[in-house]
C-alpha cells in the first residue's frame, strides 16, 4: 500500500473515530470524551491536508520548481501541528466551564466502550502508519501517524479518569483529565510545528546516512582521487549531496566524468533516494565560497 492510501484510509478511520466518540460524549455527557472527540476532529483535518500535501510532493519537477515540490509534506505536518494547538485551546475552555459546573455523569459503561473501540481503530493504524513512514521517508504520514498515537494514549487517560470517577464519584476527575489531555496534546503539537520548521531549512542528513555516505566515497578515494566540500540536505523524501572530487588535471574529460559516474551511482545505490552533484576539480585547485562558513 503506498503512501496515499494510508492517508485515505486515516480519513476513514477518522470519521468513524469521530463518530464514536461524539456518540460516547452524548451519552456520558463527560467534557473528557468530548476533549477526545476533539482530537478526533483534528485527525480527520490533519488526514486530509496530509493527502493533499502528498499528492502536491509527487507532482514531476515543472519549470517553476525545477528540483520537485517534495517540501510539501512539511506544510502538512506543521499544519497539524497547528491544529492540535488549536484543539488544546478548546478543550482547556470545556474544562474550565466543567470545574466551575460540575455534572454527573450518564451511561459510562456504554461511554467506555465505544471510546476503547475507537482506539484499537487508531492504534492498528497508526503502527502500520509509522512503519511506512519510516520505510518511504514521509513527513506527511509521520506526522499524521504521530498524531494518531497521541489519541490513543489520550483515550486511555480519558477512559482510566472515567473508571476513576465511576468508583469515586469525584466529578472534578473529569475536567481534571481534559486538562491532562490538552497539555499532552500542546507537546506534540509544537513538536510537529518544530519539525516541520526544521524540515523547511534544509536539514542536514542523519548522521548514519552521513556515514554511508563517507564510507562509499573511501572507496574511491586513494593518491589521485579525493573528495572535499560533501554538503547534505533533505527535502521531504528525497535526500541530496553535493561535493568536490580531484583528480588530475592530465585526465581527460571522458576518463574524469566515467569516474564521477561511477561515484554518483555508487551513492544513489548506497543511500536510496538520494540525488548526488559531483563537480569535477583538477588535484591542485581549491574552491572557495564568499561565506566564511563554507570554509570550515
Amino acid at each position: 500500500m503506498q503512501v496515499a492510501s494510508y492517508l485515505k484510509l486515516s480519513v476513514l478511520v477518522a470519521l468513524a473515530t469521530i463518530a464514536l466518540k461524539f456518540g460516547a460524549w452524548w451519552l456520558t455527557g463527560s467534557v473528557g470524551l468530548l476533549s477526545d472527540a476533539l482530537e478526533s476532529l483534528v485527525n480527520l483535518a490533519g488526514a486530509v491536508f496530509a493527502l493533499m500535501m502528498v499528492t502536491v510532493a509527487a507532482a514531476p519537477p515543472d519549470q517553476d520548481h525545477p528540483y520537485g515540490h517534495h517540501k510539501a509534506e512539511y506544510f502538512s505536518s506543521g499544519f497539524e501541528g497547528l491544529l492540535i494547538l488549536g484543539a488544546a485551546v478548546a478543550i482547556l475552555w470545556a474544562a474550565g466551564q466543567r470545574f466551575m459546573a460540575p455534572q454527573p455523569l450518564q451511561s459510562l459503561g456504554i461511554g467506555i466502550g465505544l471510546s476503547v473501540l475507537s482506539s484499537v481503530l487508531n492504534g492498528a493504524l497508526a503502527y502500520a502508519m509509522l512503519r511506512k513512514a519510516r520505510e518511504h521517508r514521509s513527513a506527511a504520514l509521520e506526522g499524521d501517524a504521530r498524531h494518531l498515537f497521541t489519541d490513543v494514549w489520550t483515550s486511555a487517560g480519558v477512559v482510566t479518569a472515567l473508571i476513576a470517577v465511576h468508583l469515586t464519584g469525584w466529578l472534578w476527575l473529569d475536567p481534571a483529565i481534559a486538562v491532562a489531555v490538552a497539555l499532552n496534546i500542546v507537546r506534540e503539537g509544537v513538536r510537529l510545528v518544530w519539525g516541520a520548521t526544521d524540515g523547511l531549512m534544509d536539514r542536514a542528513l542523519e548522521p548514519e546516512v552521513r556515514r554511508q555516505i563517507d564510507t562509499t566515497l573511501k572507496e574511491f578515494a586513494h593518491q589521485t582521487i579525493r573528495f572535499d566540500h560533501v554538503v547534505t540536505r533533505r527535502a521531504g523524501r528525497r535526500r541530496f549531496v553535493d561535493l568536490h572530487m580531484h583528480m588530475p588535471a592530465s585526465w581527460t574529460l571522458q576518463r574524469a566524468a566515467a569516474v564521477r559516474a561511477s561515484v554518483e551511482q555508487a551513492l544513489m545505490s548506497a543511500v536510496p533516494g538520494l540525488r548526488a552533484t559531483i563537480q569535477l576539480l583538477p588535484m591542485d585547485v581549491e574552491a572557495h565560497f564568499g561565506d566564511a562558513e563554507d570554509l570550515k
